[in-house]
């Protein structure tokens, strides 16, 4: 008992730091003027590669391996993933629809919101990318592999230090000052450690059902990098440079599972 406690809180602390990551990407503020569509759409398209290879690599394979060993056959091991996967995706879209928020590019989505302030419109969507992103920290903890939480996390928090800045600027984009832009950025961060305790606990009380639990983590992840963070990088007339740059992202988080994992 104390020893699963133990990890579900390394999961905890892992996506507190990453989600400070964002915090290192929104000091830019303080020393670049501007920030070009170009460089942004670039580095939140890495960002999005990176999640994409995390999903991949150290969510839905696992949870293949987990549920093998559990219910001891493929077939059985993948219909309870892709399960998750869906459960996944259908969650943070239903959030979507009742959660009224804003995009720096998108423009506003889900319920009518015009007595809510649209710094509280664009928080609540950072929230809506962040926090599946530490819950996947979480599970990939408390599965007991501290080494593929350890690399999770790491690739969670070089994907929000460019994620980190692309907000810092877009608030500045807005006429907010440079050390409320930080904050906002800093502090959207902490839906991780949220987000990990969350998926950390789960596991915990629901070890069995951790299959599932991994595939609704990746489901979750792959629905924000489909519905929200591809849309935004091929807005303008840089979706060459956001395609190959997601690439970029998903063999450099692929890079560090196979090294580090």
């Amino acid at each position: 008992m104390t020893s699963t406690l133990s990890i579900v809180w390394l999961g905890a602390l892992a996506s507190l730091l990453a989600g400070l990551a964002s915090g290192v990407g929104a000091l830019a503020v303080f020393f670049v003027r501007t920030l070009s569509e170009r460089l942004q759409d670039s580095m939140l398209a890495a960002a999005a590669g990176v999640m994409l290879a995390a999903s991949f690599f150290s969510l839905l394979l696992p949870g293949l391996e987990y549920g093998e060993t559990l219910l001891g056959t493929t077939s059985a091991a993948a219909g309870l993933v892709i399960f998750g996967v869906l459960s996944g995706a259908i969650a943070l879209y239903y959030i979507h629809q009742k959660l009224p928020h804003e995009h720096f590019n998108l423009g506003r989505e889900g319920p009518n919101a015009a007595h809510i302030r649209r710094i509280w419109l664009f928080i609540i969507a950072i929230t809506l990318h962040n926090f599946p992103e530490g819950m996947a920290v979480g599970v990939g903890f408390a599965g007991g592999d501290v080494r593929n939480g350890a690399v999770l996390a790491t690739g969670i928090g070089i994907q929000n230090i460019p994620e980190g800045l692309a907000v810092a600027f877009s608030l500045l984009a807005v006429q907010y000052s440079r050390i409320k832009a930080f904050g906002i950025a800093l502090l959207t961060g902490l839906a991780e450690p949220i987000g990990g305790l969350f998926g950390a606990t789960l596991v915990w009380l629901a070890e069995p059902i951790m299959p599932w639990t991994l595939g609704f983590a990746a489901g979750a992840m792959l629905f924000i990098i489909s519905n929200e963070i591809i849309p935004e990088t091929h807005r303008n007339s840089h979706k060459t440079l956001a395609t190959f740059s997601l690439m970029i992202g998903f063999v450099v988080m692929m890079f560090l599972d196979a090294t580090l994992g």
